[in-house]
């Protein structure tokens, strides 16, 4: 689950949104940076303008009175900590070290919690289908022998995926695409639970080019999604520290902090306001002016701030609201990218046992239509269960089920989605006693979707942004990924933009 509430846009009072007739926020003389929005996102785009040789001046504006975004750690009654968001974050691939390289830079080392290839939270994952829990096939034995709820070998996918042609089409959904290359049963069940699982989103919808570029990229370049993956691009440079070589040497699937992911963007924090950069909470964006000079004029209610550059690490809906008359065609092209909400139920539960050992699991849309998938915090990071050890599990629920509760105004409460999830507990894991302990949250709009087609809106977004040469650099979860390695490198490559036009002026 990625980023989060980053900015709050509001209806502005009886004012105009050129913000003309309020007092100007001024800051030292010199180029200014403003980043909306205080999720990983933007917290990220700070940090690495702040670490510039010459920095510009940089006003991190955040809509409610915390940073941090979808990423947040409560600890409860006796010290277990409960994530609401994001609870493991991968350390594969040049993002996930680049993660892992930020985390030494920010003296979290200490922190990290990592778990081991050996580690069952690391080689279990199930799915649920027909009211039991199946093991995913691993290894060359996995996809050989028949492994149920498949109805034959997986090694039967892989031979269809060898023999099949690549795809002439720019775009397709994912669910086609994996029918076409994979089968019928890869699509519906294991596809179908991970855009659950990733997106709480429909397979049926979700674009195969955008939401799993590795895939759609494998085909084009090499045929088959298999030989795609397993010949690869070649090795790409990735950065190096002790944190990363000991990650790729134990083999780590994911990592935590001892006190929740949360200490990320706290460590975010108490670097940028040691560094200088403006912090200002609370505050909602009214709306966006460009002025005749070619600067922002960014209003804030009952004041103003003036900046050379702004970074949107806000939704792209959010965004569509602020843009001036000027650039209706962005914002037309913004407002279609949507999100969906997530409801998170929290559990603790004092001397039970799950049935199974793993990550967690996830449920396919034909099997429930509620639930997206349960983990098993307890299984990875049994270092966060507190003072007195109990099983920690986090029900996910959403989907097209929480769409039609939400479009028909039905009352949402937390007595029902705390329903819901002991129900689904009892169920899919035989929890059936009462949790000593229960959060439950709503995630309003907090995915977004990238639908059939999100390549071209990306494309009709930065030639606009090319073309009328606006300062304005977009990043965060609504445009090239949602996890938050993706939207760590979303701020990461915002900052270096700005910072290379800088160089080029």
């Amino acid at each position: 689950m990625s980023s989060g509430p980053w900015a709050k846009t509001a209806v502005p009072p009886a004012h105009s949104l050129a913000c003309g007739d309020f007092p100007l926020i001024s800051f030292p003389m010199g180029r200014t940076v403003v980043v909306l929005g205080g999720g990983i996102s933007g917290l990220a785009a700070s940090y690495y303008l702040s670490r510039a040789p010459c920095p510009p001046k940089v006003v991190l504006v955040e809509g409610s009175k915390r940073l941090g975004g979808w990423i947040r750690s409560i600890r409860g009654p006796d010290g277990a900590i409960f994530e609401l968001g994001p609870r493991g974050i991968r350390p594969a691939g040049v993002l996930g070290a680049q993660t892992l390289l930020l985390v030494s830079e920010l003296g979290l080392d200490s922190e990290v919690l990592p778990v081991r290839g050996d580690h069952p939270a690391a080689q279990n994952r199930f799915l649920y289908v027909g009211g039991a829990l199946h093991p995913l096939p691993t290894g060359l034995r996995g996809l050989l022998r028949p492994s149920p709820p498949f109805s034959k070998p997986l090694f039967w996918a892989g031979l269809r995926d060898l023999t099949k042609p690549r795809g002439k089409e720019p775009d397709e959904t994912v669910h086609s695409f994996t029918q076409r290359r994979l089968g019928p049963e890869v699509a519906s069940l294991a596809m179908d639970s991970l855009c659950r699982g990733v997106f709480a989103g429909n397979s049926h919808e979700l674009s195969i080019r955008s939401c799993f570029p590795s895939l759609f990229q494998a085909e084009q370049s090499h045929r088959s999604v298999i030989l795609g993956l397993l010949l690869g691009a070649g090795q790409k440079p990735q950065p190096d520290s002790a944190l990363i070589r000991q990650a790729r040497a134990e083999r780590w699937s994911q990592w935590s902090l001892r006190g929740g992911l949360e200490m990320l963007p706290q460590a975010f924090e108490s670097h940028l306001t040691s560094s200088g950069v403006h912090v200002l909470r609370d505050q909602p964006v009214y709306g966006l002016s460009l002025q005749a000079e070619g600067h922002w004029k960014v209003c804030l209610g009952d004041s103003s701030l003036e900046a050379d550059h702004v970074i949107s690490a806000i939704p792209a809906s959010e965004l569509s609201k602020l843009l001036p008359a000027d650039a209706a065609p962005l914002a037309h092209v913004l407002s279609t990218i949507t999100a969906v909400s997530v409801a998170v139920v929290n559990l603790q539960y004092q001397g039970a046992n799950l049935p199974v050992q793993g990550f967690g699991h996830l449920v396919p849309s034909s099997e429930d239509p509620v639930v997206l998938g349960i983990v098993y915090d307890s299984v990875a990071f049994p270092e966060q269960d507190g003072s007195s050890p109990g099983l920690r599990v986090t029900v996910m629920m959403g989907g097209s089920w929480l769409h039609t509760l939400e479009a028909s105004g039905c009352a949402l409460s937390q007595e029902l989605f705390l329903q819901q999830a002991q129900e689904a507990v009892a169920t899919q894991l035989g929890l059936k006693e009462q949790p000593s302990h229960c959060l439950v949250h709503l995630h309003k709009n907090c995915i977004p979707q990238y639908t059939l087609g999100h390549w071209q809106k990306m494309e009709s977004a930065m030639q606009f942004l090319a073309a009328q040469r606006l300062p304005l650099t977009l990043a965060g979860a609504s445009y090239d990924g949602v996890a938050v390695n993706d939207c760590i490198e979303s701020g990461r490559q915002a900052a270096v933009r700005i910072l290379g036009t800088e160089r080029n002026s």
